[in-house]
Formats: structure tokens, C-alpha cells, sequence
């Protein structure tokens, strides 16, 4: 995809993506199971080629300060495009606090219906900014690792990183 740049962090290696005003439209990691299909929905939003030099700087100075547990959260600005049901998922994602978990149930629950956990779910997966909208916080109700578009050991760092996940 056009408009997709790689940036290297304590965190490894991420794809990220602007649009012209220096708004973050994508960050996830190379192997993400859903990738194709996110990087389909981002190229509608026309990512800049050049993104400003400043948005990039203050994207990894900030991964860097959360991968060594300086920051707790992020003002990067984002632009997130998705059906009104994800952006109250990610929205809700957003409000989960640095070293928390909650479940698929909670999340859906938190909504105002307990039996959407499986759209959550599936608006969890469609999230187009890993790390920022902390879909990593979320878990199975028994308190398991499910899916993350990183994989599950990129799931456990975050968690351990956070205090969320013992080691």
C-alpha cells in the first residue's frame, strides 16, 4: 500500500501511515492476521506519502517512552474510520486504564449488551492503531490471551509492560 511506512521502535519494527495532516491513520505490526483488509480500508483514506517529519518523531519518541515505561498514554493525533458500532468499541478500548484488562463480555456489557462480545470481537480485530487503542487490553473471560495482531507474545509484553500481566 502506498502511503506505508516502516518505523523502528523498542516495540520493533511497526508500519505506520498519516494522512496530510500529520494524523495517525494506521500503526500496526507486519504480521497482523487482518492486515490486508485493514490496509485496504486505510488506502480509501489517501495516506500521505510523505509524512511530516514531526507527526513521525512524536509518534516513536512516544512508543519509545511507553516501551521503556516512562508513558502511561499517548496525544498522538489519530484519524480513526470504521462504522459507528467499532468506534464505540475503540472509543470504549480507549478508556480501558494503563495496567487493565478487561474482557470481550465487560467491553459488550460497558455497551449496553452483553451478548455482542463476539462484534466486539470482531471490532477489537478491525482496529486500524494497535498499542494507541490499547485492543491488547482486552482478554478471554476466563482471563486468557486471545488473538492479537501482533501474536500472543507480543500481547503478554504489552500486558507484563504495563503491570496487567504478571510475569
Amino acid at each position: 500500500m502506498s502511503g506505508l511506512h516502516r518505523v523502528d521502535t523498542g516495540l520493533g519494527s511497526l508500519q505506520v501511515a498519516f494522512d496530510g495532516q500529520g494524523a495517525l491513520l494506521y500503526l500496526g505490526f507486519a504480521g497482523h492476521e487482518f492486515r490486508e483488509g485493514l490496509l485496504r480500508r486505510i488506502a480509501r483514506l489517501q495516506p500521505t506519502e510523505a509524512p511530516r517529519a514531526e507527526a513521525v518523531d512524536r509518534l516513536v519518541a512516544q512508543l519509545e517512552g511507553y516501551a521503556t515505561g516512562r508513558r502511561r498514554t499517548f496525544d498522538v493525533p489519530l484519524r480513526l474510520h470504521g462504522s459507528p458500532f467499532e468506534q464505540q468499541v475503540w472509543a470504549a478500548l480507549r478508556r480501558i486504564p494503563f495496567g487493565e484488562t478487561r474482557s470481550y463480555g465487560q467491553l459488550a456489557a460497558n455497551l449496553g449488551d452483553p451478548n455482542l462480545s463476539r462484534a466486539v470481537g470482531r471490532a477489537n480485530g478491525a482496529n486500524p492503531i494497535s498499542i494507541l487503542v490499547p485492543c491488547h487490553r482486552v482478554i478471554g473471560a476466563q482471563g486468557a490471551l486471545t488473538g492479537y495482531a501482533g501474536g500472543l507474545d507480543m500481547k503478554a509484553r504489552l500486558l507484563r509492560l504495563e503491570g496487567a500481566l504478571r510475569p
